[in-house]
C-alpha cells in the first residue's frame, strides 16, 4: 500500500496528514526532520502504551533520539484539569523546550490533552499527532483543536495549536476492539452527511468490510481527512464554514454530559445518534424528505452502532433537562442555540434560529422510546 498525504493549507502553519500502514514503526524518519535536537516526550494512555509504545520508542532510540513517555488512564475522565496539570508539569520536569516536540500517541483524549499541554507549555511547543483511533484519524488529530472538559461541559477550556504533523498508521486500527472501531465510524460517516453525499454512497456498499480490510480503511481515512483539511484551511478557528463538522455534536455533547463522559456513552456514538437527531429534526422542519433520516438510520444499524437516545444504558435527564445541558455548549451564539442541519445527505447548512419546541419534541419522542 501507498502512503496517501493529505496536505492542511494554512500558511505558515501548514502541515501534511500521511496516511498508511507501518507509521508507527518509522516514526522516527518522519518526525526527524521537524527536530532540532533529537528529544521528544511522548504522552500517551496505559491502553495504548500496552499495544504499541515499545514500537514507538523503539523507533526513535534506532535514531538516536532521546525520548520519554507519561501513559495516563485511558477514557474520558481524564481529559480534564488533574490529568491536564500533571501532564504539563511532566513536560516541564522533561525540560521540553519550545523547539523540541510533544508527540502524543492515542487517541482523541489524548490528543486534545496533549495538544493543550503543548499550547500552553512555554507559550507554545511544537507537537506531533499520532491517532491511534480511527476516530482520532479522521477528526481530532486533524484541525489544531486542544482541550479539556470541565465540570461545566465539553471542550470548554482549550486553544487552537496547530500540530507539526500527523502520522495516520492504517495497521493500528486492526487493534481496536469492534465498539471502538464503530465509534470512530461515527465521526467517519458525518463527512457523507454534511457534504459529500457519494461519499456516502460509498460507504453504504463498503463500510459494512471496513474493519477487516485496510484498503477500504485506508480509502475513508483519507477522503475523511480531504473533506476536514479542506473545511479548516478555509475556516480555521471556526467563524463560519467548520462549525459544518459539528453535525451532531449539539446533541451529542449534551447526551455524552449527560452521562458523566462515562463509557456509557463513546463520543463517536454520541455524535452518530447525534447525526441521526440532526436529520430527525431537520424532517421535521420541512427541509428534508422523510426518506434522508429513514436512510442515515438504516445505514447505522447496518453497521451496529447506536442510533438512537434508547441505546444508551441507565437513566437521563429528561427533554427539558437535555435542552438546558444544550445551553451549556460552545455553540451557542448570542444565547440560542447553533444547529447544523440538512437539506438532504451530503447538503449540511448552519442554522441559529431553531424553535426550541421542535427540538424539544424531538428529544421527547426519543426519550419516550426508552420506555
Amino acid at each position: 500500500m501507498t502512503l496517501d498525504v493529505v496536505a492542511v493549507d494554512l500558511g505558515a502553519r501548514s502541515y501534511e496528514v500521511r496516511i498508511g500502514p507501518g507509521l508507527i514503526d518509522g516514526a522516527a524518519a518522519q518526525v526527524l526532520p521537524f527536530l532540532h535536537r533529537r528529544k521528544v516526550a511522548v504522552v500517551t494512555d496505559e491502553t495504548v502504551a500496552a499495544l504499541h509504545l515499545d514500537r514507538l520508542m523503539a523507533s526513535f532510540a534506532a535514531s538516536g533520539i532521546e525520548a520519554t513517555a507519561l501513559a495516563l488512564p485511558p477514557g474520558e475522565g481524564t481529559k480534564g484539569w488533574p490529568e491536564f496539570a500533571r501532564t504539563t508539569e511532566w513536560l516541564l520536569e522533561q525540560k521540553i523546550e519550545r523547539r523540541d516536540l510533544v508527540v502524543a500517541f492515542g487517541g482523541g483524549v489524548i490528543g486534545d490533552l496533549a495538544g493543550f499541554a503543548a499550547a500552553v507549555l512555554r507559550r507554545g511547543v511544537r507537537f506531533v499527532q499520532i491517532p491511534t483511533t480511527l476516530l482520532a484519524q479522521v477528526d481530532s488529530s486533524v484541525g489544531g483543536k486542544t482541550g479539556i472538559n470541565t465540570a461545566q461541559g465539553k471542550n470548554l477550556v482549550g486553544a487552537f495549536h496547530q500540530p507539526t504533523l500527523v502520522l495516520a498508521d492504517i495497521d493500528v486500527l486492526g487493534t481496536l476492539t469492534g465498539r471502538d472501531f464503530l465509534a470512530g465510524y461515527g465521526e467517519v460517516v458525518k463527512y457523507g452527511l454534511l457534504g459529500d453525499a457519494a461519499f456516502f454512497d460509498w460507504l453504504e456498499v463498503n463500510a459494512p468490510n471496513m474493519a477487516a480490510d485496510r484498503t477500504l480503511r485506508q480509502y475513508a481515512v483519507r477522503r475523511s481527512v480531504e473533506m476536514k483539511a479542506g473545511i479548516v484551511s478555509r475556516d480555521e478557528t471556526e467563524e463560519g464554514e467548520r462549525a459544518l463538522l459539528n453535525l451532531g455534536h449539539t446533541f451529542c455533547h449534551a447526551l455524552e454530559k449527560a452521562t458523566g463522559f462515562s463509557d456509557r456513552l463513546l463520543h463517536g456514538e454520541g455524535v452518530a445518534i447525534g447525526c441521526a437527531l440532526a436529520f430527525e429534526l431537520s424532517q421535521r422542519l420541512g427541509l428534508c424528505s422523510q426518506e434522508a433520516p429513514s436512510r442515515v438510520r438504516a445505514h447505522l444499524r447496518a453497521m451496529g452502532t447506536r442510533v438512537d437516545i434508547a441505546d444508551i444504558p441507565g437513566d437521563l435527564p429528561d427533554a427539558e433537562g437535555l435542552l438546558a445541558l444544550m445551553g451549556q455548549d460552545k455553540k451557542v451564539v448570542d444565547g440560542k442555540l447553533r444547529f447544523v442541519l440538512a437539506r438532504g445527505i451530503g447538503a449540511s447548512f448552519i442554522a441559529d434560529d431553531v424553535p426550541g419546541d421542535v427540538v424539544k419534541s424531538v428529544l421527547t419522542e426519543a426519550l419516550a422510546a426508552r420506555r
